[in-house]
């Protein structure tokens, strides 16, 4: 009876071990997916502002700045307000001129795609990251919990 015993408590700390590192590993690859499709938004971010400097002459100081500033784990807003104010500042610069260039239509496609994508990597790691037993045996380690970047106020 007691072998039986513990053949089962073997088999049980063996599959919940083999669960917990698979849940492990899909965070992590998740975490991975996550600061890529953060890249990924840095890049179309980029690229709008300097489509923007190039188009619009007036605000060429304020694409320049706000391209410098990084999107951050822990603080994507800083770059999404200046965006805001950037894309004020071209509104503002082109009042004359209703038309939105290509350019820069397809740049600022671009960005919602990035955008969303991102948005999407973070639904699913939290998804995963906010489950109760991955939350007590701590398997996402000690990365920070994802922000949307809508989710700024």
């Amino acid at each position: 009876m007691s072998v039986v015993l513990l053949s089962v408590a073997l088999v049980s700390v063996a599959i919940s071990g083999g669960w917990a590192w698979n849940t492990a590993q899909r965070l992590h690859r998740l975490h991975i997916r996550l600061d890529r499709s953060r890249d990924a938004l840095q890049a179309a971010l980029d690229r709008r502002c300097a489509v923007i400097a190039a188009l619009y002459p007036d605000v060429v100081a304020q694409a320049r700045s706000t391209e410098t500033i990084r999107l951050r784990p822990s603080d994507l807003r800083t770059r999404l307000d200046a965006e805001e104010e950037l894309a004020k500042a071209v509104r503002g610069s082109s009042q004359s001129d209703s038309s939105v260039p290509a350019e820069l239509q397809d740049a600022t496609t671009r960005v919602e795609l990035a955008l969303r994508f991102y948005n999407d990597a973070v639904t699913d790691t939290l998804a995963l990251q906010s489950r109760p037993a991955v939350r007590a045996l701590r398997l996402g380690g000690t990365a920070a919990v994802p922000r949307y970047a809508d989710d700024h106020r």
